[in-house]
């Protein structure tokens, strides 16, 4: 499947490009994987009987094939996450910097000393719009209407979710600190998300996430 080439004198026109193929190769696993479900099968069940002959219960050959091309989808995956890391690092240059001496997350603070610590103009700045069951959204405990306040080293403002998906490339079966605010007694909640491919749906999170307009949703204290 081609793609055209994204301009190399532009980062943010390249990013952009790498993730349409991005979203190209998920789209193709995912069709890959829709093979594999309709014959009740799996990257590892054999396809032969006891007596080994080829099961009559399943297409061989459509599994067979499916199976070639999701290793291969994979392997063009996971070189193409490395791309979009290096890319978004040249549009972003400045995504998680370190946090000054003596400073620290609200959360960790309050961790650390367990007791409550009021945060500095705490804003959500996207929102949960859906989570995929057994994914790794769902592992780390993220629910549909969670509003992220905090990613990694990202917090409220950010003009666009491009900066986040960066954090995501960059930390493939790495553990991402989140800091989600849900309404009434819950509140800030601090979660553990690792971000992984092959977990049986598209993307690495398995959730969608939107822009929040912090005009209805006011600072978190």
């Amino acid at each position: 499947m081609g793609y055209t080439l994204p301009s190399p004198d532009n980062p943010a026109e390249r990013a952009r490009a790498l993730m349409a193929r991005k979203d190209a190769l998920e789209a193709e696993l995912e069709a890959q994987g829709s093979i594999l479900t309709a014959n009740n099968t799996d990257m590892r069940q054999p396809l032969v009987d006891r007596e080994g002959y080829p099961r009559n219960d399943l297409d061989v050959w459509a599994v067979r094939h499916a199976r070639v091309r999701i290793i291969e989808l994979r392997n063009d995956l996971t070189a193409l996450m490395d791309e979009i890391a290096k890319a978004l690092e040249t549009v972003y240059p400045r995504l998680t910097p370190p946090p000054a001496e003596g400073e620290g997350s609200a959360a960790t603070t309050a961790s650390a000393v367990g007791t409550e610590v009021t945060p500095v103009e705490l804003r959500p700045f996207a929102r949960v719009n859906g989570v995929a069951p057994g994914s790794p959204a769902a592992d780390a405990g993220l629910r549909r209407e969670d509003l992220v306040v905090k990613f990694g080293g990202l917090r409220h403002p950010q003009p666009d979710l491009q900066p986040l998906a960066a954090v995501v490339a960059e930390n493939e079966n790495k553990t991402i600190s989140v800091l989600v605010w849900r309404p009434a007694a819950e509140g800030l909640t601090a979660l553990r998300l690792t971000p992984r491919q092959g977990w049986g749906g598209r993307g690495s999170l398995g959730c969608h996430l939107v822009p929040h307009d912090t005009a209805v949703t006011p600072t978190i204290h």
